[in-house]
């Protein structure tokens, strides 16, 4: 069953880059942007990522932390953040848990995972919900204007 808006975060569990467990508990008490995304190191994914890193420092502005999460293993996401000097959390989820908990719906056809953003306040409660599977950058703007931080 898919979380929707008004819905509080489900409590989870899940391993972050560098091996740290990170759950439901670390979270609440600040916004948070939850980013599902299919794949490391793909192309529209990389371009995702980058753009969540550019924009970071917005966020960390207003006291919003960000998390990426897919099922890509702790190791490639390590390397995945390196490489693309990413500045923010991301979340293994290699059994695909924390994505069905959340119900984030498979995407292109059914053929990949689905890449939907989740925009919570401090007390845990879901603002935003953002899907759109062929647009990198588009996440990260709605995620924003989610906050109030751009204007639409």
């Amino acid at each position: 069953m898919a979380i929707t808006i008004g819905d509080y975060i489900p409590d989870f569990k899940g391993y972050n880059q560098f091996g740290s467990e990170i759950s439901t508990s670390d979270i609440k008490g600040k916004n948070t942007v939850l980013f599902f995304y299919p794949k490391d190191d793909t192309y529209m994914c990389t371009r995702e990522a980058c753009s969540f890193r550019d924009a970071n420092e917005d966020f960390l502005l207003h006291g919003i932390q960000v998390i990426g999460i897919s099922a890509d293993s702790i190791a490639q996401h390590a390397a995945f953040a390196k490489k693309h000097g990413l500045n923010y959390m991301l979340l293994s989820d290699e059994n695909n848990c924390i994505r069905t908990l959340f119900g984030v719906p498979r995407g292109m056809m059914g053929l990949l995972p689905g890449r939907v953003t989740y925009c919570f306040d401090e007390h845990g409660k879901l603002l935003s919900m953002i899907e759109a599977s062929l647009s990198a950058e588009y996440h990260v703007q709605e995620a924003l204007k989610a906050y109030k931080v751009i204007k639409s």
